[in-house]
């Protein structure tokens, strides 16, 4: 209990701080920097100070793989390896490259030069995604290659995870060499523990799990599969977060992907969040003063490079000059996963303090110019490209907004039939249920079912409910749609629901929950029958869909009433 008083006061500052930024929409990533800047060791006023904070803020790196890691799977970063994945991996290597080189070139040494070309690649997609919608630029050509490119920079940075620390063990060339091959089959070995481990046991496992229909059963087996590769890896003497990434990978390949990664995003929010207040708290303002100079370079140098380097890397592929400029400009902002490199190259001594110092202003300063940049990125690739500005350019078709999808909540019978409907029908979809024996015989069926739960909240945002086109409850626990409904109404109101209900009164009440259509079963098969037996009767078919719409629109009330008046 002694610490009681330092993390009280740390979750009231962090509470207080994060919600004044989420107001003025600035990301959070910020505001816990602001955090740890306020209650670190080189500020005025209150110091936080826990031994047991910086290993457990260590795993928010390691979440943030994980989840990183859940979304791609090997078979995936196969499919896109000619796409994507071959910008993303062209713009760190050739950012790496650039700014490295020059700063040795500058005198550094060629670890510390290493170091700094890695972490000035990156880029912020938290601040790419936020800013993109507030200025109606989220489904355009750059802002799509600029979302995409700046996510598959935190796939390409992981062999970071892997170098970075071997270069502390020697400047010596030759032994820094072989350090760094022994470094590599240690990866390939753990890539291939996780693998086979993944392929022979994760599913099993899961499926045992989720038998047992309890949530917390699966979180804490969630929490250690994660941890459990964390600690593999790091017992090689590579990082936690590669374990992380390598677990994410293989649990990805599964039907319990989106459930995961509900589950685990808490604890990666929270976690990482703890991590940026880390970083704050090594922040000496004092110290920043003699080498703001350097820092303001720094920041310049990552401003300028990425914006180049992206912008002709765009023109190779073909895009038109202005989108090639308004692409750059978006990803040349300063990364979060740059700030993470920074932790873990200070923590294998690879740099010292001052650099480190000059490498987070550095990466601070880029992240408020890049948003900068991103906010005004139209006029500024006008200016640069000498044409008019064009307000929305159409999608390229490598990133062309994907149709709709449906999501199916519920795969008993009745979610079953919807899905072999659209199936057939060509219409694309996601059907959840928590049953892992309907999930795995829906997936036997080569369908794409999964396991979860529609009611999850976190589950919904995982999977993007807002760009579906429709989504239909078919589970027959009412509750549990009444509350799903209210959510998605609530969040995502321009979303159609469709929704199964047993009688009028649960029809009731899922419309009244925000439901577009709510059929009650009962109902609606004996108005099935009477249908078919007027068409038996040969009553034109043009009165008989007028009859039966009519008891529709009256709530079901004609047939309701009638049994009532006897």
């Amino acid at each position: 209990m002694e610490h009681l008083t330092q993390i009280l006061l740390l979750l009231g500052v962090a509470v207080a701080v994060v919600l004044a930024f989420q107001r003025l929409h600035v990301p959070t990533s910020l505001g816990y920097l602001l955090v740890g800047l306020i209650l670190g060791p080189y500020t005025a006023g209150p110091t936080v100070f826990v031994p047991e904070f910086k290993a457990l803020a260590e795993f928010g790196v390691v979440f943030l793989l994980f989840t990183i890691g859940l979304n791609y799977s090997l078979p995936q970063l196969h499919a896109l390896r000619h796409q994507v994945l071959g910008l993303g991996t062209g713009q760190v290597a050739l950012t790496t490259l650039a700014v490295g080189a020059t700063a040795w070139l500058a005198g550094l040494s060629a670890p510390v030069a290493f170091v700094t070309g890695a972490v000035f690649a990156q880029s912020s997609t938290t601040i790419i995604a936020s800013l993109l919608p507030e200025q109606g630029e989220e489904n355009s050509q750059h802002g799509r290659l600029g979302v995409a490119m700046s996510v598959f920079q935190d796939v390409t940075a992981v062999p970071f995870l892997v170098i970075i620390p071997v270069l502390g063990v020697s400047v010596a060339a030759d032994v820094l060499a072989g350090a760094l091959g022994w470094a590599l089959v240690k990866a390939v070995l753990a890539f291939a523990l996780v693998f086979f481990a993944g392929r022979w046991l994760l599913r099993p496992l899961f499926h045992l799990v989720s038998s047992r229909r309890s949530a917390e059963m699966f979180t804490l087996t969630v929490l250690l599969v994660a941890l459990l590769a964390a600690w593999t890896t790091n017992s090689l003497g590579l990082s936690l977060a590669f374990g992380g990434f390598l677990a994410g990978m293989m649990l990805g390949e599964t039907e319990f992907r989106h459930q995961v990664e509900s589950t685990v995003r808490p604890f990666r929010d929270v976690l990482l969040g703890l991590f940026f207040i880390g970083i704050g708290m090594r922040i000496d303002p004092l110290a920043i003063q003699p080498i703001w100079h350097w820092a303001l370079l720094g920041g310049v140098l990552i401003l300028v490079s990425k914006t180049l380097i992206v912008a002709a890397m765009m023109r190779k592929t073909g895009v038109d000059t202005q989108v090639a400029w308004r692409t750059g400009l978006l990803l040349s902002v300063g990364g979060e996963f740059g700030l993470a490199l920074v932790a873990i190259a200070l923590d294998s001594t690879v740099i010292d303090q001052n650099m480190g110092q000059i490498l987070i202003a550095s990466v601070l300063l880029a992240m408020i110019g890049g948003a900068f940049l991103i906010r005004f990125n139209g006029p500024i690739a006008a200016r640069l490209s000498k044409s008019p500005q064009s307000p929305r350019p159409e999608a390229p078709e490598l990133l062309a907004a994907p149709q709709g999808q449906v999501v199916i909540g519920g795969y008993g019978r009745v979610g079953h039939t919807i899905a072999v409907l659209l199936h057939s029908s060509g219409v694309p979809f996601l059907a959840f249920d928590v049953d892992p024996k309907r999930v795995e015989q829906g997936r036997a069926d080569g369908l794409p079912v999964f396991y979860g739960d529609i009611s999850d909240p976190e589950l919904l945002a995982a999977i993007h409910v807002e760009r579906a086109s429709l989504v239909v409850f078919t589970v027959d626990r009412w509750p549990t749609s009444v509350a799903a409904i209210a959510w998605l109404r609530q969040k995502c109101p321009q979303v159609p629901i469709i929704a199964r209900a047993r009688d009028l009164e649960t029809s009731s009440r899922l419309l009244a929950a925000g439901a577009t259509h709510a059929y009650p079963e009962a109902i609606e098969a004996s108005l099935r029958l009477g249908e078919t037996a007027l068409r038996i009767l040969q009553l034109p078919p043009d009165d008989i869909a007028s009859v039966v719409q009519e008891v529709r629109d009256w709530g079901y009330k004609p047939v309701l009433e009638e049994p009532a008046k006897k």
